[in-house]
């Protein structure tokens, strides 16, 4: 009997992002319980065992649920019955102020999984987001009218030890495939409350398109999202050569954001308030705009930005410097 197709789709993902890897290597899998981690982890395993590397579970205890911190041993339970050759297990602190719960627990997540990765040295971290994930970003930056970057969806890696490697594979398959293997999964009750516009984007936006414009959407959707991707990356190319070119110690030169067009010119903004102190994930599309109106002079005085970092014009340059803080 051949193998499971949804398996094989698992695992083809994995395969792929793991070939360039040299053995003796070691890959870190994010793994919470749920079908879709667990199906990543034991694809890491079997494939990366094959190309001899060492694969260590990790799961993150957010701490925002009762029992959490069992779940959390339970899951270690698991990571190691897979054959995962480690197992860490790590405790955050989510502090949803000026964020919002989700966003403040996908810092903390992040924080933590890039901590394991520098104590195990780990070469690559793999993430379990899935085809119908990527659907549901996109939908949602469509709806936050947030611009191409939010639209190009997920990245498939990044920060050069990240990676998605089930992008391209269904949730249904990472349940089948659990199904198949007889690994029990866990349902987060945040993946079915309505509280979120996430779980409303996949309890009832998905189905209705799916109904009205036929099956397909979410494969739909993630494809349009690898088409704005590669776009969205030649323009970021273009901004970061021209952002080398005009970068100075006395800040960017007015002048020369004139000479670009307005899609690079943002971007060059951008990347210079990142390298200034804002944060990346809270800088929004309303604060670029508002510092490429200030460069242009078309508003006066400051732009405050997420960071506690404040944009300003002197003279002929746009500088940056720490917010002020009332006393």
């Amino acid at each position: 009997m051949g193998l499971h197709p949804a398996i094989a789709a698992v695992r083809g993902g994995v395969r792929a992002v793991l070939a360039p890897l040299e053995p003796g290597g070691v890959v870190l899998v994010a793994c919470s319980g749920g079908a879709d981690s667990l199906a990543l982890l034991s694809a890491a395993v079997f494939e990366g065992h094959k190309a001899g590397l060492r694969v260590i579970g990790a799961t993150v205890d957010h701490g925002l649920q009762e029992g959490s911190a069992e779940h959390a041993a339970h899951v270690v339970a698991q990571m190691a019955a897979l054959g995962a050759d480690e197992t860490a297990s790590a405790r955050v602190q989510v502090d949803p102020a000026g964020l919002g719960v989700e966003a403040a627990a996908r810092r903390a997540r992040y924080a933590v999984l890039e901590q394991l990765r520098e104590h195990f040295g780990a070469d690559a971290v793999l993430l379990g987001h899935t085809r119908d994930d990527q659907a549901e970003t996109v939908l949602l930056g469509l709806a936050r009218g947030s611009g191409g970057r939010s639209i190009a969806g997920m990245r498939r890696a990044f920060d050069r030890y990240y990676a998605r490697p089930l992008l391209d594979v269904a949730r249904a398959d990472t349940v089948a495939a659990c199904l198949a293997e007889g690994i029990e999964f866990w349902d987060d009750p945040h993946n079915s409350d309505p509280g979120y516009a996430r779980v409303r984007v996949r309890q009832r936006v998905l189905p209705v398109l799916e109904d009205e414009l036929g099956p397909g959407i979410a494969a739909t959707l993630a494809r349009t999202a690898d088409q704005v991707r590669a776009d969205v990356e030649a323009l970021d190319a273009l901004a970061d050569a021209a952002y080398a070119g005009l970068a100075r110690p006395e800040g960017l030169p007015l002048a020369g954001l004139d000479d670009l067009l307005p899609a690079i010119a943002t971007r060059v903004l951008r990347r210079a308030a990142l390298d200034a102190g804002a944060r990346d994930a809270e800088l929004f599309h309303v604060h670029v705009s508002a510092l490429h109106r200030l460069a242009q002079g078309a508003i006066s005085g400051e732009v405050q930005l997420p960071g506690h970092l404040t944009a300003y014009r002197d003279r002929a340059h746009l500088r940056f410097r720490p917010t002020a803080v009332a006393g």
